[in-house]
């Protein structure tokens, strides 16, 4: 399928078995599947709101093994944004996002205007591993946003996607197509910047 020059790419990195899949189809379907099945490299899209008209949001979903550092490499010069998943369950798998967010540096040059997430998956789970500030602490060191979710329990997912556009400074992205947004957003948003001394 060619790509339109509208698509705003998304690449998703992580060990195998993390949740990356289940983060994706989560977010784009609404779907979760309980077996592991190893993805090579799928793409979804999904239409949202892009400086006040529609662009494709492509979220590449890329394998979770190190067999194809071509397809990559390839993946992180074309992604606009990156989400780096690891699993609170797996201290390896958090140590195996370095390489990966290095390779990130290398071909971006940097990630000053680059929209990085780094996702903590599986919260539900009680056999933690890595701690939420230990999360922070990584997402502090690479200078990107940091964030937990449940792809089982659908817990930030859908926050996780609208603030990986909210970061994006070039241009303005919501998932929101009609541009409206919610009424807890705009109570936000107007809370925003305000002290109120009780």
């Amino acid at each position: 399928m060619p790509e339109q020059s509208n698509d705003y790419r998304v690449v998703v990195f992580g060990a195998g078995g993390v949740g990356k899949s289940s983060l994706v189809l989560r977010f784009v379907k609404g779907t979760f599947r309980d077996t592991y099945i190893p993805t090579v490299e799928d793409t979804y899209r999904q239409v949202i709101s892009c400086d006040k008209s529609v662009c494709t949001l492509q979220i590449t979903d890329t394998t979770g093994s190190h067999q194809f550092p071509a397809m990559q490499r390839l993946s992180i010069s074309k992604g606009h944004a990156f989400v780096l998943v690891y699993s609170i369950t797996s201290r390896q798998s958090l140590e195996e996002l370095k390489p990966i967010y290095q390779q990130v540096l290398a071909i971006k040059g940097s990630v000053d205007s680059i929209p990085v997430m780094l996702v903590g998956n599986k919260s539900d789970e009680t056999q933690r591993e890595v701690e939420t500030r230990e999360g922070e602490a990584q997402a502090t060191v690479w200078k990107c946003a940091f964030m937990e979710t449940s792809a089982k329990m659908n817990y930030n997912v859908k926050e996780l996607f609208q603030e990986l556009l909210t970061l994006e400074k070039k241009r303005n992205m919501s998932l929101s197509i009609d541009g409206k947004r919610s009424g807890k957003q705009k109570r936000a948003d107007k809370l925003k910047g305000k002290c109120s001394i009780m």
